[in-house]
Protein backbone atom coordinates (compact mmCIF):
# COMPACT_ATOMS: atom_id res chain seq x y z
CA UNK A 1 0.00 0.00 0.00
CA UNK A 2 1.55 3.44 -0.94
CA UNK A 3 1.97 6.18 1.40
CA UNK A 4 -0.45 8.25 0.06
CA UNK A 5 -3.16 5.04 -0.02
CA UNK A 6 -2.54 4.79 4.03
CA UNK A 7 -3.09 8.45 5.07
CA UNK A 8 -6.30 8.21 3.07
CA UNK A 9 -7.15 4.89 4.85
CA UNK A 10 -6.25 6.65 8.36
CA UNK A 11 -7.90 9.53 7.49
CA UNK A 12 -11.59 7.18 6.95
CA UNK A 13 -10.91 5.82 10.15
CA UNK A 14 -10.57 8.94 11.68
CA UNK A 15 -13.62 10.43 10.35
CA UNK A 16 -15.45 7.33 11.18
CA UNK A 17 -14.57 7.29 14.78
CA UNK A 18 -15.95 11.02 15.05
CA UNK A 19 -19.23 10.84 13.16
CA UNK A 20 -19.86 7.17 15.82
CA UNK A 21 -18.96 9.97 18.27
CA UNK A 22 -21.46 12.15 17.23
CA UNK A 23 -25.00 10.86 18.53
CA UNK A 24 -27.34 12.34 16.04
CA UNK A 25 -24.96 11.27 13.33
CA UNK A 26 -24.72 7.55 14.65
CA UNK A 27 -28.63 7.41 15.23
CA UNK A 28 -28.69 8.65 11.23
CA UNK A 29 -26.13 5.85 10.18
CA UNK A 30 -28.27 3.29 12.17
CA UNK A 31 -31.37 4.33 10.54
CA UNK A 32 -30.13 4.52 6.79
CA UNK A 33 -27.98 1.24 7.95
CA UNK A 34 -31.84 -0.05 8.95
CA UNK A 35 -33.47 0.45 5.15
CA UNK A 36 -30.63 -0.39 2.88
CA UNK A 37 -30.39 -3.68 5.25
CA UNK A 38 -33.87 -3.81 4.44
CA UNK A 39 -33.22 -3.88 0.64
CA UNK A 40 -30.83 -5.75 0.60
CA UNK A 41 -32.38 -8.50 2.20
CA UNK A 42 -36.26 -8.24 0.72
CA UNK A 43 -36.77 -11.77 -0.04
CA UNK A 44 -36.27 -13.05 3.13
CA UNK A 45 -37.61 -10.20 5.28
CA UNK A 46 -40.69 -10.04 3.41
CA UNK A 47 -43.34 -12.50 4.13
CA UNK A 48 -44.87 -12.04 0.25
CA UNK A 49 -43.77 -11.43 -3.43
CA UNK A 50 -45.81 -8.01 -3.57
CA UNK A 51 -45.59 -9.36 -7.68
CA UNK A 52 -47.23 -12.67 -7.43
CA UNK A 53 -50.43 -12.98 -8.34
CA UNK A 54 -52.94 -14.64 -5.85
CA UNK A 55 -56.62 -15.19 -5.73
CA UNK A 56 -58.07 -12.23 -3.82
CA UNK A 57 -61.53 -12.02 -2.10
CA UNK A 58 -63.73 -8.89 -1.28
CA UNK A 59 -62.10 -9.41 2.99
CA UNK A 60 -58.71 -9.12 1.61
CA UNK A 61 -59.31 -5.90 -0.03
CA UNK A 62 -57.58 -3.17 2.77
CA UNK A 63 -57.68 -5.73 5.48
CA UNK A 64 -56.75 -4.40 8.71
CA UNK A 65 -53.55 -5.06 10.32
CA UNK A 66 -53.17 -8.76 11.64
CA UNK A 67 -50.83 -11.04 12.18
CA UNK A 68 -51.12 -12.57 9.02
CA UNK A 69 -50.51 -8.96 7.77
CA UNK A 70 -48.78 -6.75 10.00
CA UNK A 71 -49.54 -3.71 7.89
CA UNK A 72 -52.76 -4.59 6.18
CA UNK A 73 -53.47 -5.16 2.80
CA UNK A 74 -54.17 -2.84 -0.55
CA UNK A 75 -57.15 -2.48 -2.99
CA UNK A 76 -55.14 -5.43 -4.33
CA UNK A 77 -55.19 -7.38 -1.51
CA UNK A 78 -51.43 -7.83 -1.47
CA UNK A 79 -49.71 -7.53 1.77
CA UNK A 80 -48.36 -3.89 2.52
CA UNK A 81 -45.15 -4.51 4.47
CA UNK A 82 -44.01 -7.04 1.48
CA UNK A 83 -44.28 -3.95 -0.83
CA UNK A 84 -43.01 -1.89 1.34
CA UNK A 85 -39.60 -3.85 2.17
CA UNK A 86 -39.60 -4.05 -1.67
CA UNK A 87 -40.43 -0.90 -2.48
CA UNK A 88 -37.38 0.64 -0.84
CA UNK A 89 -35.00 -0.72 -2.66
CA UNK A 90 -36.40 1.55 -5.89
CA UNK A 91 -36.41 4.54 -3.80
CA UNK A 92 -32.97 4.35 -2.64
CA UNK A 93 -31.69 3.02 -6.34
CA UNK A 94 -33.21 6.37 -7.42
CA UNK A 95 -31.75 8.24 -4.46
CA UNK A 96 -28.32 7.05 -4.48
CA UNK A 97 -27.81 7.21 -8.35
CA UNK A 98 -29.42 10.30 -9.35
CA UNK A 99 -27.32 11.88 -6.49
CA UNK A 100 -24.19 10.53 -7.94
CA UNK A 101 -25.31 12.06 -11.13
CA UNK A 102 -25.69 15.44 -9.61
CA UNK A 103 -22.19 15.15 -7.45
CA UNK A 104 -20.33 14.64 -10.67
CA UNK A 105 -22.01 16.98 -13.05
CA UNK A 106 -22.02 19.86 -9.92
CA UNK A 107 -18.41 18.50 -9.27
CA UNK A 108 -16.90 18.69 -12.45
CA UNK A 109 -18.76 22.01 -13.28
CA UNK A 110 -17.90 23.74 -9.37
CA UNK A 111 -14.11 22.70 -9.83
CA UNK A 112 -13.58 23.71 -13.16
CA UNK A 113 -15.31 26.98 -12.84
CA UNK A 114 -13.82 27.92 -9.35
CA UNK A 115 -10.08 26.78 -10.23
CA UNK A 116 -9.56 27.72 -14.14
CA UNK A 117 -12.26 31.60 -13.14
CA UNK A 118 -12.32 34.17 -16.25
CA UNK A 119 -14.62 33.75 -19.27
CA UNK A 120 -14.95 29.97 -19.01
CA UNK A 121 -15.69 30.38 -15.21
CA UNK A 122 -18.62 33.02 -15.83
CA UNK A 123 -19.83 31.14 -18.33
CA UNK A 124 -20.22 27.90 -16.12
CA UNK A 125 -21.86 29.88 -13.17
CA UNK A 126 -24.10 32.06 -15.35
CA UNK A 127 -25.13 28.18 -16.62
CA UNK A 128 -25.85 27.34 -13.40
CA UNK A 129 -27.65 30.12 -12.44
CA UNK A 130 -30.23 29.85 -15.66
CA UNK A 131 -30.77 25.86 -14.53
CA UNK A 132 -31.23 27.57 -10.53
CA UNK A 133 -34.29 30.03 -11.43
CA UNK A 134 -35.56 27.46 -13.54
CA UNK A 135 -38.21 25.53 -11.03
CA UNK A 136 -37.45 21.85 -10.51
CA UNK A 137 -40.50 20.24 -10.14
CA UNK A 138 -42.47 21.61 -12.93
CA UNK A 139 -39.58 20.96 -14.92
CA UNK A 140 -39.34 17.68 -14.37
CA UNK A 141 -43.04 17.08 -14.86
CA UNK A 142 -42.40 17.98 -17.83
CA UNK A 143 -39.42 15.72 -19.14
CA UNK A 144 -40.88 12.60 -17.94
CA UNK A 145 -43.85 13.20 -19.51
CA UNK A 146 -42.52 13.75 -22.86
CA UNK A 147 -39.79 10.97 -22.45
CA UNK A 148 -41.92 8.17 -20.74
CA UNK A 149 -41.87 7.35 -17.12
CA UNK A 150 -39.63 5.00 -16.59
CA UNK A 151 -37.08 3.86 -13.75
CA UNK A 152 -34.10 5.75 -15.96
CA UNK A 153 -35.54 8.34 -17.23
CA UNK A 154 -36.97 9.87 -13.91
CA UNK A 155 -33.32 9.05 -12.54
CA UNK A 156 -31.20 10.89 -15.19
CA UNK A 157 -34.10 13.51 -15.21
CA UNK A 158 -33.30 13.89 -11.26
CA UNK A 159 -29.66 13.53 -11.82
CA UNK A 160 -29.29 15.91 -14.63
CA UNK A 161 -31.54 19.57 -12.42
CA UNK A 162 -30.01 18.60 -9.42
CA UNK A 163 -26.74 19.66 -9.68
CA UNK A 164 -26.50 23.42 -9.19
CA UNK A 165 -26.76 23.77 -5.23
CA UNK A 166 -23.46 21.40 -5.45
CA UNK A 167 -22.04 23.24 -8.49
CA UNK A 168 -22.17 26.38 -6.27
CA UNK A 169 -20.72 24.72 -3.01
CA UNK A 170 -17.95 23.32 -4.34
CA UNK A 171 -17.05 26.59 -6.70
CA UNK A 172 -16.73 28.41 -3.74
CA UNK A 173 -14.49 25.97 -1.97
CA UNK A 174 -12.25 25.63 -4.87
CA UNK A 175 -11.83 29.85 -5.07
CA UNK A 176 -10.61 29.20 -1.39
CA UNK A 177 -8.11 26.67 -1.99
CA UNK A 178 -6.62 27.73 -5.27
CA UNK A 179 -5.61 31.16 -3.48
CA UNK A 180 -3.40 28.83 -0.59
CA UNK A 181 0.20 29.23 -0.59
CA UNK A 182 0.88 25.61 -1.49
CA UNK A 183 -0.94 25.67 -4.68
CA UNK A 184 1.45 28.81 -5.24
CA UNK A 185 4.14 27.20 -5.35
CA UNK A 186 3.42 23.90 -6.83
CA UNK A 187 2.81 26.54 -10.08
CA UNK A 188 6.13 27.44 -9.27
CA UNK A 189 7.74 24.55 -9.77
CA UNK A 190 6.30 23.83 -12.95
CA UNK A 191 3.07 21.79 -12.18
CA UNK A 192 0.27 21.99 -14.16
CA UNK A 193 -2.90 23.19 -13.73
CA UNK A 194 -4.37 18.97 -13.94
CA UNK A 195 -1.33 18.06 -11.44
CA UNK A 196 -2.63 20.95 -9.10
CA UNK A 197 -6.28 20.51 -9.70
CA UNK A 198 -6.25 16.43 -9.06
CA UNK A 199 -3.23 16.79 -6.36
CA UNK A 200 -4.07 19.66 -4.33
CA UNK A 201 -7.99 20.93 -5.27
CA UNK A 202 -9.78 17.59 -5.69
CA UNK A 203 -8.81 16.39 -2.48
CA UNK A 204 -9.78 19.28 -0.41
CA UNK A 205 -13.41 19.46 -2.39
CA UNK A 206 -14.34 15.80 -2.05
CA UNK A 207 -15.42 15.68 1.58
CA UNK A 208 -17.52 18.68 0.85
CA UNK A 209 -18.85 17.50 -2.14
CA UNK A 210 -19.65 13.79 -0.11
CA UNK A 211 -21.52 15.96 2.56
CA UNK A 212 -23.90 17.69 -0.31
CA UNK A 213 -24.44 14.09 -1.92
CA UNK A 214 -25.57 12.78 1.09
CA UNK A 215 -28.20 16.00 1.60
CA UNK A 216 -28.70 15.23 -2.10
CA UNK A 217 -30.27 11.70 -1.89
CA UNK A 218 -32.87 12.24 0.11
CA UNK A 219 -33.67 15.05 -2.43
CA UNK A 220 -33.73 12.87 -5.06
CA UNK A 221 -35.91 10.05 -3.03
CA UNK A 222 -38.16 13.34 -2.63
CA UNK A 223 -38.59 14.17 -6.11
CA UNK A 224 -39.01 10.36 -7.09
CA UNK A 225 -41.49 10.33 -4.60
CA UNK A 226 -43.49 13.46 -5.62
CA UNK A 227 -42.85 12.17 -9.49
CA UNK A 228 -44.39 8.95 -8.42
CA UNK A 229 -47.26 10.41 -6.79
CA UNK A 230 -48.36 11.95 -9.80
CA UNK A 231 -48.68 9.50 -11.41
CA UNK A 232 -45.43 9.91 -13.52
CA UNK A 233 -43.45 6.98 -11.70
CA UNK A 234 -42.30 3.11 -13.46
CA UNK A 235 -45.67 1.42 -13.42
CA UNK A 236 -43.46 -1.71 -13.98
CA UNK A 237 -41.51 -1.07 -10.25
CA UNK A 238 -42.85 -0.28 -7.12
CA UNK A 239 -41.62 2.66 -5.03
CA UNK A 240 -43.06 4.50 -1.89
CA UNK A 241 -44.42 7.40 -3.87
CA UNK A 242 -46.11 4.73 -5.88
CA UNK A 243 -47.70 2.78 -3.55
CA UNK A 244 -49.03 6.62 -2.23
CA UNK A 245 -50.70 7.00 -5.73
CA UNK A 246 -52.46 3.69 -5.97
CA UNK A 247 -53.60 4.11 -2.77
CA UNK A 248 -55.16 7.54 -3.05
CA UNK A 249 -56.44 6.77 -6.22
CA UNK A 250 -57.56 3.87 -5.36
CA UNK A 251 -59.96 4.73 -2.19
CA UNK A 252 -57.76 4.20 0.42
CA UNK A 253 -58.79 7.27 2.23
CA UNK A 254 -62.89 6.59 1.78
CA UNK A 255 -61.90 3.29 2.94
CA UNK A 256 -60.00 4.41 6.10
CA UNK A 257 -56.90 2.58 5.21
CA UNK A 258 -54.96 4.66 6.10
CA UNK A 259 -51.95 1.89 7.19
CA UNK A 260 -51.80 1.69 3.17
CA UNK A 261 -50.49 5.54 3.35
CA UNK A 262 -48.78 5.95 6.28
CA UNK A 263 -46.19 3.03 6.00
CA UNK A 264 -44.83 4.15 2.75
CA UNK A 265 -45.15 7.79 3.84
CA UNK A 266 -43.12 7.10 7.23
CA UNK A 267 -40.02 5.22 5.24
CA UNK A 268 -39.83 8.13 2.75
CA UNK A 269 -39.42 10.66 6.16
CA UNK A 270 -36.84 7.69 8.03
CA UNK A 271 -34.56 8.02 4.86
CA UNK A 272 -34.82 11.75 4.62
CA UNK A 273 -33.91 12.31 8.57
CA UNK A 274 -31.58 9.72 7.99
CA UNK A 275 -29.69 11.70 5.45
CA UNK A 276 -30.08 14.45 6.72
CA UNK A 277 -28.84 13.49 10.19
CA UNK A 278 -25.59 12.21 8.05
CA UNK A 279 -25.23 14.49 6.34
CA UNK A 280 -24.86 17.30 9.18
CA UNK A 281 -22.70 15.20 11.00
CA UNK A 282 -20.10 14.83 8.05
CA UNK A 283 -20.46 18.68 7.72
CA UNK A 284 -18.88 18.93 11.38
CA UNK A 285 -16.48 16.27 11.18
CA UNK A 286 -15.60 17.37 8.01
CA UNK A 287 -15.37 21.39 9.66
CA UNK A 288 -14.71 21.13 13.12
CA UNK A 289 -14.85 25.05 13.24
CA UNK A 290 -18.83 24.29 12.90
CA UNK A 291 -18.77 23.13 16.35
CA UNK A 292 -17.75 26.55 18.10
CA UNK A 293 -18.76 29.87 17.91
CA UNK A 294 -16.44 32.93 17.27
CA UNK A 295 -17.04 34.45 20.57
CA UNK A 296 -16.12 31.30 22.34
CA UNK A 297 -12.26 32.23 21.90
CA UNK A 298 -9.53 30.64 19.75
CA UNK A 299 -8.13 28.45 22.60
CA UNK A 300 -11.65 25.93 22.38
CA UNK A 301 -11.07 25.76 17.96
CA UNK A 302 -9.06 23.11 17.97
CA UNK A 303 -8.94 21.44 14.51
CA UNK A 304 -9.49 17.20 14.29
CA UNK A 305 -6.32 16.10 12.56
CA UNK A 306 -6.46 13.67 9.67
CA UNK A 307 -9.80 14.42 8.25
CA UNK A 308 -10.87 16.54 4.99
CA UNK A 309 -8.64 19.35 5.47
CA UNK A 310 -4.71 18.51 5.23
CA UNK A 311 -2.25 19.68 7.48
CA UNK A 312 -0.69 22.41 5.29
CA UNK A 313 2.93 22.80 5.64
CA UNK A 314 5.47 25.16 4.21
CA UNK A 315 6.08 22.95 1.52
CA UNK A 316 3.56 20.60 0.58
CA UNK A 317 0.36 19.28 1.84
CA UNK A 318 -0.17 16.36 4.47
CA UNK A 319 -3.16 14.54 4.23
Amino acid sequence: MTPRLQRWRQSLKAGWKLLTQNRMGLVGVIMLGSVIGMAVFAPWIAPYDPNETSMVTIDDIYAEPSREHIMGTDDGGKDVFSSFVYGARVSLVVGFTAAMISMIIGGTIGLTAGFLGGRIGNFLMRLTDIFLVIPDLPLMIVIVAILGPSLWNIILVIGFLGWTGTARIVRAQSLSVKERQFVTRARAIGAGNFYILRRHIFPLVLPLMVTNTVLVISLSILDESTLSFLGLGDPTTLSWGGMINYAFTRGAISAGAWWAIVAPGLGIVWVVLACTLVGNALEEVFNPRLKTHHLQGESKMIPHRGLAEPVVTDDHVVA
